[in-house]
């Protein structure tokens, strides 16, 4: 039985309306498929993720195993069409500090996510804190459901792009989406024990971003929960 998708964001706002952060919640139905695009970007970025997977996916109303197998790559090629458009605005090579996070919830089977700079994903399973990431010597017979491992303590810096999947399980509880602002100032773990027990995710986004308000972090404070029922 395919679970039932719950979201909710909060977006702390900053002095300037125009520095918040963009955060898309959007469902699609393509055939027998419901497909959900959640993301969480920065203004730099702003919608421009979302307006790739709009042209180049949704509106093509491809077939559904078009969806199932090139997501990940869709996924890909549109945070790669953002980075060139912000470079381009920006007349540099130059793109640190730029950041967005996505995930794809496709019929309640299958999760695709990416982030880039310092915002992230994490995924709770079993009450642990996962990370998109790549094994060093993965096996090329290695299926996608084993593509997001635990995370530990030391969080990973890196501006480059990610793009990983798996399999949502019985163990699959929910999924946070949060900037910089929340990662500065807070363990993946530590986030994902504060809200474990929340079950509506708008209180529990609520719940992140206060808590890193609380801690004085200096970055844009947004956050984006899915979870799976």
């Amino acid at each position: 039985m395919m679970p039932a998708v719950s979201h909710g964001h909060h977006v702390v706002e900053g002095y300037d309306e125009f520095d918040c952060d963009y955060v898309v919640a959007q469902r699609e139905q393509i055939e027998e498929l419901e497909v959900w695009l959640f993301g969480v970007s920065d203004p730099r970025i702003g919608d421009g993720i979302t307006k790739y997977m709009q042209a180049y996916l949704f509106d093509k109303k491809p077939k559904e195993s078009y969806i199932k197998g090139k997501s990940n790559e869709t996924m890909r090629k549109a945070y790669l069409d953002a980075k060139a458009k912000v470079r381009d605005a920006q007349r540099t090579e130059e793109t640190n500090g730029v950041g967005s996070v996505s995930a794809m919830v496709i019929n309640g089977e299958k999760l695709v996510l990416a982030n880039m700079g310092d915002y992230k994903a994490i995924v709770c399973r079993e009450g642990l804190a996962h990370e998109i990431g790549i094994r060093h010597k993965q096996s090329p017979k290695m299926s996608w459901t084993h593509r997001l491992f635990k995370a530990n303590n030391k969080q990973s810096k890196s501006s480059d792009l990610v793009v990983g999947a798996e399999k949502i399980e019985n163990d699959s509880e929910f999924v946070i989406l949060a900037s910089s602002g929340i990662w500065e100032v807070m363990k993946y773990q530590e986030a994902v024990n504060l809200i474990r027990r929340i079950e509506n995710p708008e209180i529990a986004a609520e719940c992140l971003a206060s808590e890193a308000s609380n801690r004085m972090s200096r970055s844009n404070i947004s956050c984006l929960v899915i979870r799976f029922d």
